[in-house]
């Protein structure tokens, strides 16, 4: 690890199934909106590129409009195992030559846990944004950061993460981007 300290040129965000059907069950589904749509602001003001996964899109939809529609450019893999980090999906990863990976996504204990723990097996660093990922209950979203942090990720918020990635103010990216966080 890095001592925790976010690199723009060596990080990626992954956003692991925020999709209509399973959204639709998270009570904190608009929370989870909103900060993914300020950290893809972020990635879009800073070059960093972003990874979309979909479980089953044949049967859970595709993502949410409320993210679909703020993505720019990304790329996008359907999956079926619960971990996001596929053979195709490492592949993309080894391709961008990233090893930080902030997360974004549902569910907490299921499919962001265990791609977290793929990730730091495979010698990623993992950036979970806490404001940012959820689960049907508290109790399994608070055992998932929990399982994550365990692992040896790094369990954070969208601000942290933004404010690590920008470096210091004064900046045009940070005037595009900070106006996002009042």
């Amino acid at each position: 690890m890095s001592g925790h300290r976010l690199r723009v040129e060596d990080s990626l965000l992954m956003i692991v199934d925020l999709q209509a059907n399973l959204m639709r069950a998270m009570d904190q589904a608009a929370k989870v909106y909103k900060n993914t749509q300020i950290m893809l602001t972020a990635c879009r003001q800073l070059n960093i590129p972003v990874v979309v996964t979909e479980q089953y899109p044949k049967g859970l939809g595709h993502t949410v409009p409320e993210v679909a529609d703020n993505l720019g450019v990304h790329t996008t893999m359907e999956k079926d195992s619960f971990t996001a980090l596929t053979g195709e999906v490492a592949g993309v990863l080894q391709e961008l030559g990233r090893r930080q990976v902030i997360i974004a996504g549902s569910e907490t204990h299921v499919c962001v846990f265990q791609t977290v723990r793929d990730l730091l097996d495979a010698g990623f660093e993992a950036f979970v944004l806490a404001d940012a990922v959820c689960s049907r209950t508290k109790d399994n979203y608070r055992i998932g950061l929990a399982l994550m942090r365990d692992e040896g990720a790094v369990v954070t918020g969208t601000e942290t993460v933004i404010f690590d990635l920008l470096k210091k103010s004064g900046t045009m990216e940070f005037k595009a981007i900070s106006q996002l966080l009042k």
